[in-house]
C-alpha cells in the first residue's frame, strides 16, 4: 500500500465525534495557482475594507458553581481574522463567558477552548460541562430522550476563569468572508495563524492583554494548542502563555499510525485495550480481580519491555518467545490468543473495537470504549459506527443550537456546522517551501511536539496539563505518556507538565464523577499556573 493510502486510513479513523480526516496532497504543484482570495507568494494584494463586523449579542446571568452564585456575562458573535498579508480572511464565531463580580479585570485569566476535528465545532467543550451550561446527561453520559435538556453546570470553569468558546473556520458559524477560499485556512499551519489572530484580535477588542492567558484544545485541538504556543510568542507580538491544557492529546501522529513496520502505535494502545477489557470484564481472573490502576500499571510495563522488545525483534523471536508474548498480550487484550497469533502479535485498534466483544455480538466505541453498540454484520471487520459518538451528537447539536438562539439571543439563518467540510486538509507541520524539500511535504505525520518544546524553552513560566482518558481510543492515553517523554530528555520540564487521570474517555466531563475532578485539576492549574 502506498504511503498516501497508509496515511489516509490511519487519519480517517482518529478524528473526534465520527469526523474523517481529509486525505492530504502529497504531490504539491510546483507552482499552484492562487485559489480564489489569494494571491500568488510575493504579489502585492490591494488593501480591502474590512466588513462590517455583525454586532454582538450580549446577555447577562447567573449561575450555581460549588454551591456559590456566580454572575456573568455571555457574549456571541464573530470576529473578523486576518490572513497572513493582514487583510480580511474569515469571520469566526465565539460564545464568550466572563464574570461580572471581578474588580481588577487586569488580573481575571482568560482562556481560549476548541474542539479539533480537524472539522468538528467546539460545542462538545462548549456544552460539555467547562462552560455555565451542560447537556443533561446521566452520570455515565447518556443523554436520554429526544428532544434532551440543558441545565447549569455546577463543575463549571468559570469561577476561576473566564471562558471563550471558538469554532473554526468552516465549522459552527465561522465561514470565509466572500470572496475567500476556504483552502486557505484548512491545514496544520494555516489552521494556527487562523487562531493566532483570533485570539490577538479578541484580546485588543477587549483590552484582555493584560490578563493571565490559557489555552484549552481537546483532540485535534491539542496539536492547534501546541502550535499556537509557538506562534503566538514569535508571531502574535510575543504574547506569553501562561498555561496550556491538552485535552485528549495528540501532538505527534505517529502513535496514531499503524503503518507496516511502525511499533509505537501498538505499544502505546495496549494499555488502552488493557483497560477496556478491564471493564467489559474480559481480563483474565487473576487480572480482572485487580483495581484498574494496578492492572494499567502491569500493562504499561509489559508494553515498555518485554512487549517492545518482541515488536523490535519482528521474525527473529524464537517460537518460544513468540507463544510467550502472544500468551501475555491475551491476557492483557482480553483477546483469544488464536486470535493474537494470527494478528502476528500487532493489533491494530479498528479491530480490537470489533473483537472483544465478537461473541455478544457488540463493538466498544472508539470515543469512550465504555459504550457498546451493535453492527449489522458481527462478523466483519470494520464498524458500523462509533456507538460512543452516537450516543451523545443528537443532544449536543440539538441543544446548541436552541440555546444559542434562545438563550443568547444570537439568530443566524446559516446552518450552525457541527462538523465542517475542511477537506482537503494540508497536514504539513512546517512551512510548504521547507515541507517540500526536507520532508516531502504532507506524507510526514505531523509533530507538534518539538513546536511545544521549544515554546517551553523560550518561556519558562510556560505549564502544561495533560488530560487523559483511560477507556479513549481515539487518543490514547500512554501515547501522551510516549510523547512527552521525548520533551526534554535532560527532565527540564518535568516540573512543568502535569497530568490527569480519568476512568472515562475522550471527552471525559460527560462522565458525572470524571468531570467533577476534571473540575479540581484545571481549577488547581489555572490557579497555580498564574501565581508563580
Amino acid at each position: 500500500m502506498k504511503h498516501r493510502s497508509i496515511f489516509a486510513v490511519v487519519v480517517s479513523s482518529f478524528l473526534i465525534c465520527g469526523i474523517a480526516f481529509s486525505q492530504s496532497q502529497t504531490q504539491p504543484p510546483q507552482k499552484p495557482a492562487a485559489p480564489a482570495g489569494q494571491t500568488q507568494p510575493g504579489a502585492v494584494e490591494a488593501p480591502k475594507t474590512p466588513p462590517a463586523e455583525r454586532p454582538f449579542a450580549v446577555t447577562r446571568h447567573t449561575t450555581m458553581i460549588d454551591g456559590k452564585p456566580v454572575p456573568y456575562t455571555a457574549t456571541a458573535g464573530e470576529l473578523i481574522v486576518l490572513k497572513p498579508n493582514e487583510q480580511p480572511g474569515a469571520a469566526m464565531f465565539f460564545v464568550a463567558y466572563t464574570r461580572d463580580d471581578v474588580k481588577d479585570r487586569s488580573a481575571r485569566p482568560l482562556m481560549f477552548a476548541f474542539n479539533g476535528g480537524p472539522g468538528s465545532s467546539t460545542v462538545w467543550l462548549h456544552l460539555g460541562g467547562l462552560g455555565p451550561k451542560r447537556v443533561a446527561m446521566d452520570d455515565e453520559g447518556r443523554a436520554g430522550v429526544p428532544p434532551y435538556g440543558l441545565v447549569d453546570s455546577e463543575n463549571s470553569l468559570l469561577d476561576v476563569t473566564d471562558l471563550i468558546f471558538v469554532d473554526a473556520v468552516s465549522t459552527g458559524y465561522s465561514r470565509p468572508l466572500p470572496g475567500e477560499s476556504g483552502a486557505q485556512f484548512h491545514g496544520v499551519q494555516e489552521d494556527v495563524a487562523t487562531f493566532g489572530d483570533f485570539i490577538r484580535s479578541y484580546v485588543t477588542k477587549f483590552e484582555r492583554w493584560g490578563s493571565p492567558k490559557f489555552v484549552l484544545g481537546e483532540s485535534y485541538g491539542t496539536t492547534r494548542a501546541a502550535g499556537l504556543s509557538g506562534f503566538l510568542q514569535n508571531r502574535t507580538n510575543g504574547m506569553y502563555l501562561n498555561g496550556i491544557i491538552l485535552l485528549s492529546s495528540v501532538l505527534d501522529f505517529q502513535t496514531l499510525f499503524f503503518a507496516p513496520a511502525a511499533n509505537i502505535p501498538y505499544i502505546v494502545y495496549l494499555p488502552h485495550y488493557t483497560a477496556t477489557a478491564w471493564y467489559h470484564k474480559r481480563l483474565p481472573p487473576d487480572l480482572q480481580a485487580k483495581p484498574l490502576r494496578e492492572v494499567l500499571a502491569e500493562a504499561e510495563t509489559f508494553a515498555l519491555n518485554a512487549y517492545s522488545t518482541a515488536l523490535l525483534k519482528g521474525n527473529r523471536l524464537t517460537p518460544a518467545e513468540v507463544e510467550e508474548t502472544a500468551r501475555k498480550l491475551s491476557a492483557y487484550t482480553g483477546l483469544k490468543l488464536s486470535y493474537v497469533k494470527q494478528s502476528n502479535l500487532r493489533i491494530m485498534h479498528p479491530r480490537f473495537v470489533k473483537e472483544l466483544l465478537r461473541d455478544d455480538l457488540l463493538t466498544v466505541g472508539r470515543l469512550d470504549s465504555r459504550f457498546t453498540g451493535r453492527d449489522e454484520d458481527a462478523a466483519g471487520e470494520s464498524t458500523d459506527q462509533d456507538p460512543a459518538s452516537s450516543g451523545i451528537q443528537g443532544a449536543f447539536a440539538t441543544m446548541l443550537n436552541d440555546y444559542v438562539r434562545n438563550v443568547l439571543n444570537y439568530k443566524k439563518d446559516l446552518p450552525y456546522a457541527i462538523y465542517g467540510n475542511v477537506f482537503p486538509w494540508n497536514f504539513s507541520s512546517m512551512p510548504p517551501e521547507m515541507a517540500q524539500m526536507v520532508r516531502g511535504g504532507s506524507l510526514t505525520p505531523p509533530n507538534l511536539a518539538e513546536t511545544l518544546r521549544q515554546a517551553m524553552a523560550d518561556n519558562p513560566h510556560l505549564q502544561v496539563f495533560c488530560c487523559k482518558g483511560y477507556y479513549d481510543g481515539a487518543t490514547p492515553y500512554f501515547g501522551t505518556e510516549y510523547t512527552f517523554s521525548q520533551i526534554g530528555l535532560n527532565g527540564e520540564f518535568r516540573d512543568r507538565v502535569k497530568s490527569g487521570y480519568y476512568e472515562a474517555g475522550h471527552m471525559m466531563y460527560i462522565h458525572k464523577p470524571s468531570l467533577i475532578q476534571l473540575k479540581k485539576d484545571l481549577s488547581a492549574f489555572v490557579l497555580g499556573a498564574c501565581h508563580r
